[in-house]
């Protein structure tokens, strides 16, 4: 099948590069020359796991290519996959100019019938929206789909070629069918593909994202509340998480969610519900104690350092949202480093990818070490941010050696409480016993 993917971020590359790998021809469009040019060269101007293999392979096979030209890229497509910003705009709403910008360009191009599938994470409705948009401009047949995305950024590439279900939202039993055709080879072992309407299928993304989000954020709750009261949020969490009705994942207490659409996600849900006015209190909740979560370990730092940080040297390991992803939207990294460096501290900062991002963002603020150990050089103390996996199983003897203090603020939990205690550092982590 002939496809068109617009736009080559996170979601249009993955999902251009995996339809290519079943066998499709894919073409990516992207209005950045330059990123182009990279692409067309084999570059991958991403960080995703496994995608460079896939990306390698099918450009060299001939079926995935790269062009800034829109016309060209859907004159045989079949279907026309919108892969475009949806970023927040000031009142939390998602600003949908660049998918109905393209939309109405498609309006004027298109010569035969073509499905346009929304894949961006839009408010509901959007469909509607982009429908409109393409008849301002068009008298052939086309039809909408609303087909969301859910790729986890570090799994995106098994998420895409395994799904645990495809959601497609169509009015048209036309489109249905090229739909069906197109994902049957990702379902194979039986995972379902779920028909909807399309209002139905973009408010499932959004709902999908802002329950993660929550159930997030209620675990970091339980977390401050077990250093109030004396308790073990690992223990809590392992009780809960048995329950087949909680069940075992995103239990985990941290720093707070970060990334390119937990935060977008609860925000625009939450603008949607005010716009038919409904109070979606429990998301204005959420949202207050993500903000607050992300900065929760700095007061504990500050007070080891008996309440001023003025010139110390704190060690950060990991700078993403996340580990396995260079993307560091909304990571908590950059508020926490935000925060010490208004204080007076120094930082020393190492992540396996996000590193060039975070210097394009805000420059020689902060030192980058070459790797992990680098980082500790006579720094007072660490700081945990992303659990990056080379950060779980350290040689705790060169921490200790390269350290001031045997010092470790933990944001995700990554240690065992005995073991600190039997190393001998001071450890203090989230919803756990300080150790001292």
């Amino acid at each position: 099948m002939n496809i068109a993917v617009v736009g080559t971020g996170y979601v249009g590359l993955v999902t251009g590069t995996c339809l290519a790998e079943t066998g499709n021809h894919v073409i990516c469009v992207d209005i950045n020359t330059e990123k182009v040019k990279q692409m067309q060269s084999g570059v991958v101007p991403i960080y995703e796991p496994h995608l460079d293999q896939l990306f390698e392979r099918n450009i060299k096979q001939g079926r995935l290519t790269f062009t800034t030209d829109l016309a060209s890229a859907i004159e045989k497509a079949k279907i026309i996959f919108l892969a475009l910003p949806t970023p927040p705009g000031e009142d939390g709403s998602a600003d949908l100019s660049y998918i109905i910008g393209v939309a109405g360009d498609l309006g004027k191009i298109i010569k035969d019938y073509k499905v346009i599938v929304d894949k961006s994470t839009v408010p509901v409705g959007t469909a509607d929206k982009v429908r409109e948009a393409v008849k301002k401009h068009t008298t052939i047949e086309f039809d909408v789909v609303s087909n969301p995305e859910f790729l986890r950024e570090g799994f995106a590439v098994d998420d895409f070629l395994k799904p645990d279900r495809v959601v497609i939202g169509t009015s048209s039993e036309k489109a249905r069918k090229i739909m069906e055709e197109l994902y049957k080879p990702y379902v194979r072992q039986g995972n379902p593909i779920i028909f909807m309407d399309e209002r139905s299928a973009e408010l499932t993304k959004y709902a999908a994202n802002a329950f993660l989000a929550t159930k997030i954020t209620f675990m970091n709750e339980i977390a401050n509340l077990c250093e109030k009261l004396g308790a073990d949020v690992d223990a809590v969490r392992i009780g809960i998480g048995s329950d087949a009705r909680i069940g075992k994942r995103f239990l985990f207490p941290g720093i707070g969610y970060g990334g390119s659409c937990f935060p977008k996600d609860v925000q625009a849900l939450a603008k949607s519900a005010a716009e038919v006015n409904y109070d979606f209190k429990i998301l204005g909740s959420v949202m207050s104690i993500n903000e607050k979560q992300k900065t929760i370990i700095l007061p504990k730092i500050k007070n080891y350092f008996k309440g001023s940080l003025k010139g110390k040297k704190i060690a950060v390991w990991g700078l993403s949202f996340k580990p396995d992803t260079d993307d560091i939207r909304e990571a908590p990294s950059l508020y926490i480093i935000e925060e010490l460096l208004k204080e007076g501290a120094f930082v020393t900062a190492y992540d396996p990818e996000a590193m060039a991002n975070v210097k394009k963002l805000i420059g020689d603020k902060i030192a980058y070490a070459k790797d992990e150990y680098e980082a500790l050089k006579d720094a007072d103390a660490l700081l945990i941010v992303t659990e990056w996996s080379l950060f779980r199983t350290p040689d705790f003897d060169q921490v200790a050696s390269l350290l001031k203090n045997k010092t470790i603020f933990d944001g995700r939990n990554l240690y065992g409480i005995q073991q600190m205690k039997e190393l001998g550092f001071y450890y203090s982590s989230i919803g756990r016993e300080t150790v001292s």
